[in-house]
Order: structure tokens, then C-alpha cells, then sequence
């Protein structure tokens, strides 16, 4: 069957290389890309990610504009990509929900009034289950929140969630799939988490050692690519198997840790969200204080599959990719292991 594909979000890397390995594919089409800028280099990323035969449209999607597109193009599969998980340096918090929340919105309503579309893909977020110290040690896809988010990436995500989930009602021709994804991580990923681990000196709140999880950039891709092309209704959990403590990450970075109260870790967020660095926003706060755990079983039945790359794996292909492992410079393990013989494990 012949596809005719909307990906949003195609100026950011995960959106950039969904809609490169759909164009890929010959049972597709044609695949246009939409996002209120063309893809950067530092999107595309150095991995030979191109957007191929993606045709790309500039179109902002608070905008009635994307129901245009989709009328002309008579597009039958929506991947929605667009959802930004934190404040960009030229624009503030409201713009932020304005794009992730209104922006939702009028795809949605575009794909309600479309006589053609028959299957729409929501990326979200695991961050929707919050972080508290009463949550369970695991989270399924059932599990409500112990405490519902109420601020940033997660209350955007959560309000974005109840959206789609009226969309498929009034709409129950259309298969609807809501992937909940972990932490990306991964060569092309920036991220307020990556860029974290990316700090000289990790701060974390003193008294705490919260359980991590992540998903390999590959794998979240392949899911995408999936859900785009086969009928999977439902939502799921995505995530790499296992966990990670943050103490565990904080030894493999070979960064040292800054243990500190949690005041003073919102503090410090301040000043590197000032100088650029990083995002310490309230979630990140609660995420590096209690930590999240999701059960990604629904997922590996429907689809009959495993992530290749486990959570550890994943973190530690993050650090390889930035030069890093267990601190010392790749080049300095590779010319140690060359030297020794072998003796020094990357």
C-alpha cells in the first residue's frame, strides 16, 4: 500500500531521521515535513542523516495553515513529532506551550476535518507519569500519576494526551498510537539531559540516587517507522530495558558529582539556564531527585520486538559519541588499549 506521509518536527533531529527512513522506503509515496524552519546540519547531524525525497514546508503549526497542507496532499498517516521539551534561548515558557499545546491542537483539528487520513502517530513522553516519592517502582501504561504535573515539557505533554485521546474518539475510523517515550539518547540527541551530563561538574540533590531510563535515538526511530506503517492503536511505553542510577551515569561520565540540597540545585539551574547551558527545570528537578521507572512490555508484545540498545548501552553510545568514557578522552583509551595490547575495555 502506498503512503502519503505528515511528519511535524522535522527541523529537530528525532523528527529529521523519522522522516529520512520513511522517505527511504518504497512503500511510501511521498513524505513532506513540516516545521517553521528547514533542518539545521546540527539537526541532520553527522551520521548521514539526509531528508532525502522529504518534502519540506514551511508552516508553523499554531497556524490554520498545516489543514492546508493536508487538503492538498491528501495525507492518509500523521506522525506529530513537534512536542519541544523545554524553552528555546529566543523564546519563553508561553511560546513553548503555545507551540506543544495550540500547536497539537490544530493538527488535530486539520486531521478531524480531513477526509483522507486514516492513522495518526503522537510522540510523548514518559515524563506524563511525573516523579514523586510515592510513585510505584514501575509505571505501566494504566498507572496514573501519583501526582499529576502541573508545570513545563510533562504538563504540555499531559494536556497533549487528553487531546488525542478526544481526537480518537470523535474519530474512531482513525488509528490513533501514543508512544511514551523515556530520555532519547544517542550520538545526534541534544536534550536538557544531555546537556547535563555534558556539565564539567554534575550537581545532584544531596540525599537522593534516582533511577533512569533511556531510549537509544535507533530504536525510537524504528518504532516510529513501525507505528507509521503498520496499525498498532493503543498507547506505549518506549524505553531501553533496565535502569541506570544517576550515581552509576555520574561514574561512567567520569564526571565528578556535586551532591548539593534541592534548593540550591534549582538555584544552580538558574544560573545555567541563564548562561545557556542547561534547563534545571522544576520536572528536572523532581527526575533527578526521584527518578522514573516505566514497564515497556505492552510494546515488545505488539510489536513482537526488543530495543537493540538497553538503557546502559545507550548512555554509554551518548558518552563514546561525545569523547567520553569514564572520563578519559576515547583517543587516549584507544592508544592505551593499542599499547596494552587490549587491556583497556571501551
Amino acid at each position: 500500500m502506498t503512503h502519503t506521509v505528515l511528519v511535524t518536527g522535522v527541523s529537530r533531529h528525532i523528527g529529521a531521521r523519522v522522516a529520512s527512513v520513511l522517505a527511504a522506503d518504497p512503500d511510501i509515496g511521498r513524505v513532506i515535513g513540516v516545521d517553521t524552519a528547514p533542518p539545521s546540519s546540527n539537526a541532520l547531524g553527522g551520521g548521514g542523516v539526509t531528508l532525502g525525497r522529504t518534502e519540506f514546508v514551511r508552516v508553523d503549526l499554531r497556524s490554520p495553515d498545516i489543514a492546508q497542507v493536508i487538503a492538498a496532499a491528501d495525507i492518509d498517516t500523521v506522525v506529530h513529532m513537534s512536542l519541544v521539551s523545554a524553552p528555546s534561548g529566543s523564546a519563553g515558557r508561553s511560546s513553548m506551550k503555545e507551540h506543544n499545546v495550540i500547536g497539537t491542537m490544530q493538527l488535530l483539528a486539520a486531521c478531524q476535518r480531513s477526509a483522507t487520513v486514516r492513522k495518526v502517530v503522537v510522540r510523548s513522553t514518559t515524563a506524563v507519569y511525573g516523579s514523586s516519592s510515592h510513585d510505584p517502582a514501575v509505571f505501566t501504561e494504566d498507572a496514573e500519576p501519583i501526582e499529576v504535573p502541573n508545570r513545563g515539557y510533562a504538563k504540555d505533554a499531559t494536556e497533549v494526551e487528553s487531546y488525542v485521546r478526544g481526537f480518537a474518539r470523535r474519530r474512531p475510523d482513525v488509528t490513533v498510537s501514543t508512544l511514551r517515550f523515556a530520555n532519547f539518547m544517542g550520538p545526534g540527541v541534544e536534550s536538557p539531559l544531555t546537556r547535563y551530563f555534558e556539565l564539567p561538574v554534575l550537581p545532584t540533590v544531596f540525599g537522593f540516587d534516582p533511577r533512569l531510563q533511556f531510549v537509544h535515538e535507533d530504536d525510537g526511530v524504528e518504532v516510529l517507522r513501525r507505528m507509521a506503517l503498520e496499525d498498532h492503536p493503543g498507547t506505549y511505553n518506549v524505553t531501553g530495558d533496565g535502569v541506570l542510577l544517576l550515581s552509576q551515569c555520574v561514574r561512567r561520565s567520569g564526571r565528578p558529582a556535586l551532591p548539593v540540597p534541592s534548593a540550591a540545585f534549582r538555584a544552580l539551574g538558574d544560573i545555567a539556564r541563564g548562561a545557556g547551558r542547561v534547563d534545571f527545570s522544576p520536572e528536572q528537578l523532581g527526575l533527578m531527585s526521584y527518578g522514573r521507572a516505566v514497564d515497556a512490555g505492552r510494546l515488545a508484545a505488539e510489536l513482537d520486538w526488543r530495543p537493540k540498545f538497553s538503557t546502559a548501552s545507550a548512555f554509554d553510545d551518548f558518552l563514546h559519541s561525545r569523547g567520553l568514557f569514564g572520563g578519559m578522552p576515547l583517543a587516549v583509551i584507544d592508544w592505551l588499549s593499542t599499547v596494552l595490547g587490549g587491556g583497556v575495555r571501551r
